[in-house]
């Protein structure tokens, strides 16, 4: 269940598409928006290096739909300071730019000594013997129905709430806490634009914010929280959440697709059941 295998290139490391990177949209002809943000974060991680710095904000550009081609993921460090370091990824296929990303990273310090209002609220998660019905590696929630590990059930208007398992982004390498958590910031659409004709919009961009990082198990969840709709352009906001609470925020916007997406045919048939 990866995006991509790698092997060096003339212009860089070459990330080959496969089948689990291919969208829904386009007729199967382009990537996935979770495969480009996971590239992307892949190597914006890599410039940035591990140890003193932790992914707080992150914000990707979709700049045209993204060919299910071969595809190359360049870092660069812009600012590098004591607390601070910002880094551009850009993803490349040929000589066409097809996907820009921004990311802040900031140094952990000592917790704050007052006190400041916060949400009390916590996210519901899933049974945790819960699995997924099918090959996509998440199990749904929305009211009214409950958790299921098929997305069958929940063709419907209702608040949603999706759970998702980390899958890598390159074979043979697992995600790393952020790099899942990039990846996941693209279901936003799906949480908070999916309604009872099915998933009208797609994605143009995203911003995930972290207020700390997910924990190792790489569990996540999305809950959505906000919307706005009008002349086919929709602005959203999801909650994410692990198993430990509340971790941020992705927002994204979205336009009016050509033709809606069935989410519930998205994803063969699994082995396991969806309740054990």
């Amino acid at each position: 269940m990866a995006f991509f295998t790698a092997e060096p290139g003339p212009g860089g490391e070459l990330l080959h598409p496969l089948p689990e990177a291919r969208a829904s949209w386009g007729g199967g002809s382009q990537l996935r928006g979770m495969a480009t943000s996971g590239a992307l974060a892949r190597a914006a991680e890599s410039a940035v290096g591990q140890g003193v710095f932790r992914p707080a904000r992150w914000t990707v550009d979709l700049l045209r739909p993204a060919g299910f081609v071969p595809s190359v993921a360049r870092a660069e460090i812009v600012r590098r300071g004591r607390r601070l370091c910002v880094v551009e990824a850009t993803l490349w296929q040929g000589d066409i730019l097809v996907g820009k990303a921004s990311g802040l990273f900031l140094a952990a310090g000592s917790p704050a000594t007052g006190t400041v209002w916060a949400q009390s609220e916590r996210p519901l998660t899933p049974p945790p013997d819960l699995r997924p019905a099918t090959e996509e590696p998440r199990v749904f929630h929305s009211e009214g129905v409950g958790w299921t590990g098929s997305p069958e059930p929940h063709q419907n208007s209702a608040r949603k709430t999706i759970w998702v398992f980390p899958q890598e982004i390159v074979r043979g390498e697992r995600p790393t806490p952020f790099q899942h958590a990039a990846t996941v910031a693209d279901l936003v659409n799906l949480v908070t634009n999916w309604g009872d004709t099915g998933l009208e919009f797609i994605n143009a961009d995203l911003t995930l914010t972290l207020g700390r990082v997910p924990a190792d198990d790489l569990e996540l969840g999305l809950t959505a929280d906000h919307r706005v709709e009008h002349d086919g352009v929709a602005v959203t906001t999801a909650a994410v959440f692990d198993r430990r609470g509340p971790l941020g925020t992705v927002c994204g916007t979205a336009l009016l697709a050509a033709a809606p997406v069935d989410p519930r045919q998205v994803g063969a048939p699994a082995s396991l059941p969806a309740v054990p």
